[in-house]
């Protein structure tokens, strides 16, 4: 109930008393009171501050103990003197009847020592025992100069009251619940300092807003104003780069405000893109935020040492020499004249299918070369192949000139940042022109020395061995003006040339170390492949125990095959490798559904709206690096009314989950240098499933490129005759070696040409130059029976080793 609302009753009723005190009260002011009156506000200060004095107590904790009380009447000095007044006058009479009323007051200055009462208003107590612990009390206000100098007393004693007084009844104004809170002020000007200062108690009560009580130990409660609240600001750490929404998330604040302050920077970014470290510095600081830069300490920091090496601690290396250049301007054949080896005829259609990785001795000095593709297949292979050399021949042929690739190679070099030495080859030739080739060469900023550049420019002939001494002379003259050092005493660092998976050994990597040394028994992790290196071998197929800077190897162990061009480094901690790997497992894992999901949908769209059709294809070849490169030939061939998606790619044989693979998306097998194993080519046959392998990627492109065309009409078509396996090997003199075989399946005749397989990988292909049972020549051996089966050019057969007998058919128009 509001203030001016309140009526007399109610107060009454409130306070616990009667109507008529408060009425009397105020008629002692002169004011006139009825019970139903509304008190005004200054009505209600007279009665609170008459009652407050009245009831006052000196001492808090002799009351809670219970030495002092609170009077049981209200002693008002009117009622005090009509008592005394009536007293006077009826003395006689009741000494003559009732000698018990004749009993003389007390005086004051005599206290009864058990109980303490309260002085009313007019008197004030002080005991001699409060006196040490007690200032003088100030005199109250408009009390009489006389009172105050009279001798305090401890109890007021009331003479008693005539027949029909009034009985007045005592309440404890403290424990009501009435808003008292806005005379705090009041009461503190007209309160004794006793009770203000309250120094008996350890505790004392103050009363905030609502009259509710609150105690503060050891200190005087003084009022206080509230003062706003200030904000404090956000601490935040920013990395290097931040997604929008996380900053916002750290700046406790919306993304809107955040994209809010960037758009007033001119960005124009959304919720999930990523700012860097200086733009949300200045979305921070503009609101209101303290940043400090977060320094992230990623696994790989952790993992590899990426000290930087000390001038002393680095050695000599040999130079890493990259052998580029256009298809069938003799790159491998330059390469087999500096070894002094046959390289070119082991390669289908003598072309280069895969990095081969080399370490040649050279006037006592070591020099590693890398023999890459020139086909425009393998551009990756060829840039890959750059980034981990120092120097790039650049094979031209000098009836050919320019072309193409040789573009490509020269752009990949000069990227890389390496030297260039131009060899200009087939000198030999009748057609070859070297001066066209020189002028040429000026036009991509490789001026020969002979015309006042700094390119090193060679002759050569493969076949006459013609300027070889000059070239390797050229090398190693660079080698020496850049001085190519690595530190051999730290792990190895270095990058994966090859890789493919060997069904005797499991996943086979070859690696180029770049920096330290990588021994036998090291924790190696290379993309998301990790193990230990279990055996290392040079390009010679040696087994060595360690291999240092510059220098190419074999290594098994991995966990699975890496990637072609990944790095890898030889660690410590092999559980953090682990851990390492199964991360990047898992974010190329998102990348990849990522990835798809996108495309699903836009292909979805364009299919139904264009109606294109779709040729998914499935490629499986030997090394992981082939395999990427026919992937990139065939996606190359799309146009507007077939696309070529490659859903699948990787190392190793066709089996039969490949056939399934493709039944299920309506693919076509692509293999590259492998062949599919028994139950794959029944799975094929039965669902349907075409497959077809190639051992130059020329044919592939082409018969692809001319299916989607409309035109495809080979002449030949291969016929499978059967499978044979090879038992027993016997070498007979003058003849060569005899494998003692076992036919599998279908048949084998002697007309047959012969694929050799080992661990579904095509190793060689020739033709049967003999078939015997049981030293009778035969022209045909079936299913179930044993022969011997002699090859016309190749003599490495191995016990395991699978010949694949087919023939080839012409296909009539």
């Amino acid at each position: 109930m509001a203030l001016t609302q309140y009526k007399i009753n109610q107060l009454a009723k409130d306070l616990g008393i009667k109507t008529k005190e408060i009425t009397d009260i105020l008629k002692e002011k002169g004011i006139e009171a009825r019970a139903q009156k509304v008190l005004e506000p200054f009505e209600f200060d007279i009665l609170f501050e008459t009652l407050t004095r009245a009831y006052q107590i000196t001492n808090i904790e002799d009351y809670i103990d219970g030495i002092t009380y609170i009077p049981s009447k209200i002693v008002k000095e009117h009622e005090l003197r009509k008592a005394q007044k009536r007293a006077g006058e009826a003395k006689a009479a009741a000494d003559a009847e009732k000698p018990k009323q004749a009993e003389p007051a007390r005086l004051p200055g005599r206290a009864e020592p058990q109980i303490k009462a309260v002085p009313g208003p007019t008197r004030v107590e002080k005991t001699k025992a409060a006196e040490p612990k007690r200032k003088p009390e100030k005199a109250k206000q408009g009390a009489p100069k006389e009172k105050r100098q009279t001798q305090p007393i401890v109890r007021q004693h009331i003479a008693p009251k005539p027949e029909g007084m009034v009985k007045k009844r005592i309440v404890d104004t403290r424990g009501t619940t009435i808003d008292l809170s806005k005379y705090d002020d009041r009461f503190e000007k007209i309160a004794p300092e006793s009770v203000r200062d309250m120094r008996g108690g350890s505790e004392k009560v103050k009363r905030g807003k609502g009259g509710q009580t609150a105690t503060v130990k050891g200190k005087k409660f003084t009022p206080k104003k509230s003062e706003p609240i200030k904000k404090q600001p956000v601490h935040v750490s920013i990395p290097d780069e931040i997604r929008v929404g996380e900053l916002a998330s750290r700046l406790k604040v919306t993304a809107s405000e955040v994209i809010k302050q960037l758009v007033t920077m001119g960005l124009m970014v959304t919720v999930n893109e990523y700012i860097d470290y200086d733009t949300a510095y200045l979305v921070a600081v503009d609101l209101g935020a303290e940043v400090t830069r977060e320094v992230v300490v990623t696994i790989e920091e952790k993992l590899f040492d990426e000290e930087q090496n000390r001038e002393e601690d680095l050695k000599p290396r040999a130079p890493v020499v990259c052998v580029m250049g256009h298809v069938d301007h003799g790159k491998t054949s330059l390469l087999d004249a500096i070894r002094h080896t046959n390289v070119t005829a082991g390669e289908a259609g003598g072309i280069t299918q895969h990095i081969g990785a080399y370490r040649v001795k050279v006037k006592g000095r070591d020099i590693t070369f890398l023999d890459t593709p020139g086909h425009e297949a393998f551009t990756a292979m060829r840039a890959r192949g750059a980034k981990a050399t120092d120097i790039a021949i650049l094979v031209v042929a000098a009836d050919d000139g320019i072309m193409p690739q040789t573009v490509e190679a020269i752009n990949h070099a000069k990227a890389a940042g390496i030297e260039i030495i131009v060899a200009i080859n087939k000198i030999d030739k009748p057609t070859a022109n070297p001066d066209r080739v020189v002028k040429e060469l000026t036009k991509y900023d490789l001026v020969p020395e002979a015309w006042g550049g700094d390119v090193i420019c060679v002759p050569v002939s493969a076949l006459t061995k013609q300027g070889i001494d000059d070239l390797l002379e050229g090398i190693l003259l660079i080698a020496d003006i850049r001085e190519y050092k690595a530190n051999p005493n730290k792990r190895a660092k270095g990058v994966v040339v090859e890789a493919k998976l060997d069904k005797g050994r499991g996943p086979v990597a070859t690696l180029l170390v770049q920096n330290g040394t990588l021994h036998t028994g090291d924790v190696v992790i290379a993309g998301t492949a990790v193990g230990r290196v279990r055996m290392m071998t040079d390009h010679k197929g040696k087994v060595i125990k360690m291999a240092t800077p510059s220098m190419p190897v074999e290594i098994t162990g991995l966990s699975e095959v890496p990637s072609a061009s990944d790095s890898f480094n030889a660690v410590e901690d092999e559980k953090m490798a682990r851990t390492l790997a199964e991360k990047r497992r898992a974010e190329a894992k998102e990348e990849t559904f990522k990835a798809n999901a996108r495309a699903n949908l836009n292909d979805l769209f364009a299919q139904i709206s264009e109606g294109v059709k779709t040729l998914n294809v499935i490629v499986k070849a030997d090394v992981d690096g082939s395999a990427e490169a026919v992937k990139v030939a065939l996606e190359k061939l799309s146009n507007e009314e077939v696309k070529v998606k490659v859903i699948h790619s990787a190392a190793g044989g066709i089996n039969e989950g490949d056939v399934t693979f493709a039944a299920a998306s309506d693919a076509i097998i692509v293999g590259f240098n492998v062949r599919p194993d028994k139950p794959a080519l029944d799975s094929a046959e039965r669902q349907g499933v075409e497959i077809r392998t190639y051992r130059v990627i020329y044919d592939c492109i082409e018969e692809v490129t001319a299916a989607m065309k409309g035109m495809l009409a080979p002449k030949y078509r291969e016929n499978l005759l059967g499978h044979v396996e090879v038992r027993q090997t016997i070498r007979v003199p003058n003849v060569g070696m005899i494998a003692g075989s076992y036919v599998q399946d279908g048949r084998v005749t002697r007309s047959s040409l012969i694929r050799v397989l080992r661990q579904g990988v095509v190793i060689f292909e020739d033709r049967v130059a003999s078939l015997r049972r049981f030293k009778d020549d035969v022209r045909e051996v079936a299913a179930g029976y044993e022969c011997g089966i002699g090859l016309e050019r190749f003599s490495d057969i191995k016990v395991g080793d699978i010949l694949e007998a087919y023939v080839m058919e012409e296909i009539l128009d």
